[in-house]
């Protein structure tokens, strides 16, 4: 496993600013340490600085495009054929990871057409063409606020999962 190092500092800091600022301190220092992400990359972490990648990518996705933007985009594996869902019921995100598990059924059944490489315009065209997911997308927006402060609880109730704190 990858030693991550976060500034005790920098933790302060951020905790200060928020639930957000605070994941991003822990997200920030595990991609310094392992740069990009990739197959090889996620073998250095243990299962918890996975999920939390996988959260703020998730997070990110969905709140800027919904689920067929973070499909299209190619996140749709990482999710729905690992162990996210449960990853998110065992920290305690029991909604999330339902609400994971029921899109998980629409990705099996349009990731082949939705992950196709188009056009702006085509892409566009694939949340008219797949409005199943807009009651998926909408339930994560008005929930992230909630499910990123019980994600921050996690890591700070398990910081040595995360992280080693530095003074």
């Amino acid at each position: 496993m990858k030693e991550i190092i976060v500034k005790d500092a920098a933790l302060q800091k951020a905790a200060g600013e928020g639930m957000d600022a605070f994941i991003n301190v822990f997200t920030e220092a595990i991609y310094d340490s392992i740069g990009e992400l990739t197959t090889e990359t996620l073998a250095l972490l243990n299962s918890d600085q996975v999920t939390l990648l996988a959260y703020q990518i998730l997070r990110d996705e969905v709140m800027d495009g919904g689920f067929v933007q973070l499909i299209h985009n190619g996140y749709g594996a990482f999710f729905f054929q690992n162990p996210f869902a449960k990853a998110m019921k065992l920290w305690g995100l029991r909604d999330l990871s339902k609400l994971v598990y029921s899109v998980k059924d629409l990705y099996w059944k349009s990731h082949e057409t939705i992950e196709k490489d188009c056009t702006d315009e085509e892409f566009m065209a694939l949340f008219e063409q797949f409005p199943e997911f807009d009651n998926y997308d909408d339930e994560f927006v008005e929930n992230e606020e909630q499910w990123t402060e019980m994600v921050a609880q996690y890591v700070d109730d398990h910081i040595e999962r995360f992280a080693t704190i530095l003074e």
